[in-house]
């Protein structure tokens, strides 16, 4: 028999899992649901929590792990236990897996993100001023613990969608503080822990997909590469953070098909990744001039000329190499825009973490004043070409758009973060764009692109037509993210070139 152990996340105990308990019984399965000291769950065995909090020093993730041991020894002899960390919940359960490594069969991370050694269970919290909140200004005291008390707060911890009302009015009503020390303590995860089998369920409406995995490990993100370990299987769910009240039927079937050991494996890229395959045009090569974190493409002949900056996207990790300067894709654009007469120039900037969207945009701002600078570029004709996740740094941009800014293009653009980045809310493009007035916007939009970020496009597009915001839709139907190194086609040539035309039409009038 299966025997689950079902770990909630921060502030909620174990009545969150109720209903999926009640459903993986009903399959033939054990399913336990615990309630971390602290917490309190209604339904089950009553915890007081003025008395089991026992104050802020007293709980710390060793109390929790130690409920979640609790709750292994009471399965019996000959089960199959399956632990189920939910967000702050697999910090617990990797703490106990350590500890009973014989009596576990899986480990379940729903909807979050691997807990690596030496970690806290404070990096797993989406939104940096929750952190800090958490945290605290010297890292080791609670500026606010308190548990979130409205909708609002909440959606700052994950994607609420599908949670009916009565789920959400008591998911406010029975959260309690966390005990800080729950998050600040670093969690060990032993060498053991880590060869045991698990299963990552990627939430989709969270902002989490295979795809974007396989991806991000295409990048050469050496942080990834546990992933693809032949123990590691991974179920995607079309739900937000909460599938337990937003879908627990749902999620039911979901962990039996990771208990039965179901699920897809990352492999390793092999040859080379899609970033680095050839662009799909053959500009002439030219030299380029490399003033810290810019490269210049000047065209021949005199100046000053309009230019153009390409922003690229990401996260992409520290350590990768090349660099996206270097990157085909870049490169390729930068010589085709300086053959066509403008000044071509592309930045590495520091987009390494969905949490570093406001220095990438630092580096951004410095890397237009470096090229309006320039004695080559005519500082009033500038535009600005975001690509892919570096979508979301054109809001600024956009809401507020100087006078020398002729043009915003985005390409294949995320133009909203997903609920479980946990981003600024200042890079929202999908809003910003209610301001950008007359500044023209040329897009280009693939037909094959991952649905959340589809969706990103399509919500941008609507608020443009509600404010009637200058936008030029160029569409590649059949096209993919990163079209100019994988789709060599003819009509994906089409697209770069009916861009580049609109952008240099609005650099030139």
């Amino acid at each position: 028999m299966t025997a689950f152990v079902l770990v909630p996340g921060a502030h909620t105990g174990g009545w969150v899992w109720h209903e999926v308990a009640a459903r993986l019984r009903a399959h033939g399965a054990e399913a336990h649901a615990v309630t971390p000291t602290g917490m309190r769950d209604p339904v089950g065995p009553e915890q007081a929590l003025s008395g089991a909090r026992l104050g802020e020093e007293a709980v710390d993730l060793g109390t929790h792990i130690d409920d979640v041991v609790r709750a292994v020894d009471q399965v019996p002899d000959g089960s199959d236990v399956v632990l189920v960390g939910h967000c702050y919940g697999i910090h617990p359960v990797l703490g106990a897996a350590a500890r009973r490594t014989g009596r576990v069969a899986r480990i379940v991370y729903l909807d979050t993100p691997p807990a690596r050694d030496g970690d806290p269970a404070l990096a797993l919290v989406p939104d940096p001023e929750v952190r800090a909140g958490l945290a605290g200004a010297d890292g080791s005291a609670p500026l606010d613990p308190a548990a979130p008390r409205d909708r609002a707060a909440w959606r700052r911890w994950g994607s609420l969608d599908g949670v009916p009302p009565g789920a959400l009015d008591r998911l406010v009503a029975l959260a309690a503080p966390q005990p800080y020390r729950t998050l600040t303590r670093p969690l060990r995860v032993s060498p053991e822990v880590a060869a045991l089998p698990a299963t990552g369920v990627l939430c989709t409406g969270n902002g989490s997909t295979v795809a974007i995995l396989e991806s991000q490990l295409g990048l050469g993100d050496p942080r990834l590469l546990a992933l693809t370990e032949p123990q590691v299987r991974f179920l995607e769910l079309a739900a937000g953070h909460w599938p337990m009240l937003s879908a627990p039927d749902e999620l039911a079937e979901v962990l039996l098909r990771a208990a039965a050991g179901e699920g897809a494996r990352l492999t390793p890229p092999s040859g080379p990744p899609v970033h680095l395959r050839p662009f799909l045009l053959d500009p002439p090569e030219r030299a380029r001039e490399r003033t810290g974190h810019v490269d210049l493409y000047a065209p021949d002949g005199d100046g000053p000329r309009p230019a153009v900056l390409l922003v690229h996207g990401g996260p992409v990790p520290a350590g990768a190499r090349p660099t996206p300067r270097d990157w085909p894709a870049y490169t390729g654009y930068a010589r085709y825009l300086a053959e066509r007469g403008v000044v071509a120039a592309t930045v590495d900037h520091r987009l390494h973490d969905v949490s570093d969207y406001p220095t990438a945009a630092e580096d951004v701002a410095t890397a237009v004043e470096r090229v309006r600078a320039d004695p080559r570029v005519d500082g009033d004709r500038i535009a600005l070409w975001f690509f892919s996740g570096g979508g979301l740094l054109s809001a600024g941009w956009l809401a507020r758009p100087p006078a020398w800014l002729r043009c915003v293009a985005a390409t294949y653009p995320v133009l909203a973060p997903a609920p479980g980045w946990g981003v600024d809310p200042a890079f929202r493009p999908v809003e910003a764009v209610r301001s950008a007035g007359e500044l023209p916007v040329v897009l280009t939009r693939v037909g094959r692109e991952l649905p959340q970020i589809a969706a990103t496009v399509a919500a941008f597009l609507d608020s443009a037509r509600e404010c009637g915001a200058r936008v030029e839709v160029v569409d590649l139907p059949d096209g993919h993210h990163g079209f100019e190194t994988i789709d060599h086609t003819d009509q994906a040539r089409e697209a770069v070139h009916r861009a580049a035309d609109s952008v240099l039409a609005r650099l030139r009038s």
